[in-house]
């Protein structure tokens, strides 16, 4: 099947063809001829099989079919994004697909001056591309409108909710109008995002491709058993040994990840560091300075999972693994994109191999173990991944409970 085959204009099929897109992803079959039939969508996928141009694009065409010739349209299209990388992301895929046409679109999110996007707001945009608090504040400050939505886009909702915007989302919600179109994305489905589906979804279709449970195929998977004060030496290791181009390493806190970055840096390995903390100035810098080769190595917390979309990228590195197996399906989802191949490494101390046993349990396999490394921690071999590990006690604190109990028993 070809993009042809999807009753699409031709300002639409250009612009893909100027990108190169020849055949339409799963997803993109299933939801760009619903969406144009101006259906509500359930939309259940994993970042990676091109679920963002399978909302953009048809919008892009419903939008442009009903154009008028006002200079000034009323906001027409929400599109609700979690972070400030997957915003931008979203509003570069809109003016791609939408190189020809005259549809205005605008990006708004936080840490940054409100002025230029208020301006922009002013100036007349079709498509409104958001992150829940900087659109609250706007619309309280009145720069903003929803009364004349028509298209609404709830993205990564799972996301949304896990990092805490499900009071900000409902607010944003009631102040839509209660007739419009409404697309509903999430890489899972569980009963509490169910739940909010079904109150905004209006008898939608719905769409699955890609459970969260699977892997890209053509990633390859491997995990490196190793002791934790061990980890960025091994890092620096595999960067220096392995032909890795472009690396996103991935860490749980986000002082963990300056740390790795100043650490890789001082190795003579040029990398940079992006997480919540960090300025948007500095992080759209870090995501230029990696997109164009000037840095080897991107150290994020998973806040970026969902946002970073580079072409091309050889290799992800868990430098620690994920508290929830979701979440290493869509850290490893960044490579191995559009049909290239991609390696997926993964770092596990003692303390992490339960860690590493739901992993394999949701991905319904076992990730081979890589040996004879430098840093290989032996004993971890022989051990059961299902067994609980035992939390350490220091020596003195050992001590101290015996001393407690002595005395006790002497009362």
């Amino acid at each position: 099947m070809s993009f042809t085959n999807l009753r699409l204009i031709e300002p639409v099929l250009t612009a893909l063809r100027h990108e190169g897109y020849e055949t339409p992803t799963p997803i993109q079959q299933q939801a760009i001829p619903a969406i144009l039939d101006e259906n509500d969508i359930l939309g259940c996928a994993q970042t990676g099989t091109g679920k963002t141009a399978a909302f953009v694009i048809p919008i892009l065409q419903l939008i442009h079919e009903q154009q008028t010739k006002k200079e000034f349209r009323p906001l027409s299209t929400l599109i609700l994004s979690p972070t400030r990388e997957l915003a931008i992301q979203i509003g570069e895929s809109i003016q791609a697909y939408g190189r020809f046409m005259k549809v205005k679109s605008t990006v708004i999110y936080g840490g940054v001056s409100q002025h230029s996007q208020v301006h922009s707001i002013r100036q007349g945009t079709d498509i409104l591309v958001a992150t829940p608090g900087r659109l609250l504040d706007l619309l309280k400050q009145g720069h903003i409108s929803l009364r004349h939505i028509r298209y609404f886009v709830l993205d990564e909702a799972d996301r949304m909710l896990d990092m805490g915007f499900v009071d900000d989302v409902k607010r944003i919600i009631a102040q839509l109008p209660m007739r419009r179109q409404t697309l509903f994305f999430s890489a899972t489905i569980p009963p509490r995002i169910q739940q909010l589906a079904d109150s905004l979804l209006n008898n939608p279709v719905k769409v699955q491709v890609t459970p969260v449970s699977s892997t890209v195929e053509k990633v390859k998977q491997a995990v490196y058993f190793t002791e934790k004060q061990h980890k960025q030496s091994l890092l620096t290791h595999l960067l220096n040994t392995e032909n890795m181009e472009s690396v996103i390493v991935f860490t749980q806190m986000k002082h963990a990840a300056d740390k790795i970055a100043r650490h890789l840096n001082k190795s003579g390995i040029r990398a940079d560091a992006i997480h919540g903390n960090k300025s948007q100035i500095q992080r759209q810098a870090a995501l230029e300075n990696f997109k164009n080769r000037k840095s080897r190595v991107l150290v994020a917390t998973d806040i970026a999972a969902r946002g970073i979309d580079v072409d091309n990228l050889s290799h992800v590195i868990n430098f620690e693994l994920p508290q929830t197996a979701e979440t290493y399906v869509h850290r490893i989802g960044r490579t191995g994109r559009a049909g290239s191949e991609g390696t997926a490494m993964s770092f596990c101390d003692w303390t992490e191999k339960v860690a590493l046993a739901d992993i394999q349990k949701l991905i319904k396999k076992s990730i081979p173990i890589i040996e004879g490394h430098p840093f290989d921690l032996k004993s971890m071999h022989s051990v059961n991944l299902k067994e609980t590990p035992r939390p350490l006690i220091h020596p003195r604190a050992q001590g101290m409970r015996k001393k407690q109990g002595r005395t006790f028993a002497q009362r």
